[in-house]
């Protein structure tokens, strides 16, 4: 379900991304409001927060419902008061902005287990947007299986490869629980592990090797397409740690931490 408050009629280019399943609630004031410098430890100098960076535009707020109840009644108050206070600062800054969340669970059931605020997802709920599951939305997991193969074919520098038939029929027939997130990390775990120039069903769901996709095949954790991609990137830069460091976006300590967990010898 998807939404969308509109907190300004005014709307500009800006678009902030903001995934509140993937940020700890000790770093949830300083992302979405912002610091000054010197407001704690790390605070080296001022930082502009990701509402902040919205005002005049849109800010999508992904995986609301995990946001925990102290953040929401935070989140509620910018709602109500369209401003905020950057940590350690009491100089108010004006929040105008478009608001999109987005969420799998169900809000209202949240909010009878006392885990969502009622007021909150009032504020919010101007326009609802239901997005149905893979399984049934037809021919649209072979359109989106089709993009992510081209976007990661070009990431990963594996241009020309092609799904089988019978790995669309796999894509097809499989329920993908995990909906778009799920299909997505299986194609780019397919475009890493492919050998020939066809893709096929084992390598987007591994244990299936026939005609359709069984629900009960293992799927691919987060972990392992993680030392896939880590193992392509040593593979690709001939083993230079301090270019796969970039190329992922992570210190070179935190590459040789995952390279020692994952048991990858440098090259």
């Amino acid at each position: 379900a998807r939404e969308i408050h509109r907190a300004s009629a005014r709307a500009k280019e800006v678009f902030v991304h903001v995934d509140l399943g993937a940020i700890s609630e000790s770093l949830f004031e300083s992302e979405l409001f912002g610091h000054v410098k010197g407001a704690f430890t790390d605070a080296r100098a001022d930082k502009a927060g990701r509402i902040e960076i919205a005002s005049g535009g849109t800010l999508f707020l992904d995986e609301i419902g995990n946001l925990q109840p102290a953040m929401q009644t935070k989140l509620l108050q910018v709602l109500q008061n369209r401003e905020i206070y950057r940590i350690g600062s009491n100089k108010p800054l004006e929040a105008d902005f478009r608001l999109i969340t987005a969420t799998n669970q169900d809000l209202k059931r949240l909010i009878e287990e006392r885990k969502f605020r009622e007021d909150l997802f009032y504020r919010i709920n101007t326009i609802e947007i239901t997005a149905p599951p893979l399984r049934e939305r037809g021919s649209d997991v072979l359109e989106l299986a089709s993009f992510f193969l081209a976007r990661y074919c070009s990431k990963h520098q594996r241009p020309g490869l092609l799904f089988s038939p019978e790995s669309l029929e796999a894509i097809q027939n499989y329920s993908w629980p995990g909906n778009v997130r799920q299909l997505q990390h299986s194609i780019e775990r397919a475009v890493l592990m492919a050998d020939g120039r066809k893709i096929e069903p084992g390598d987007i769901l591994p244990g299936v090797s026939g005609q359709g996709a069984a629900d009960h095949v293992r799927r691919p954790t987060l972990a392992e397409l993680e030392e896939v991609t880590i193992r392509d990137s040593i593979r690709r830069n001939s083993g230079n740690l301090a270019k796969v460091a970039r190329e992922l976006g992570i210190a070179r300590s935190t590459l040789y931490n995952k390279m020692k967990n994952f048991g990858i010898e440098k090259l």
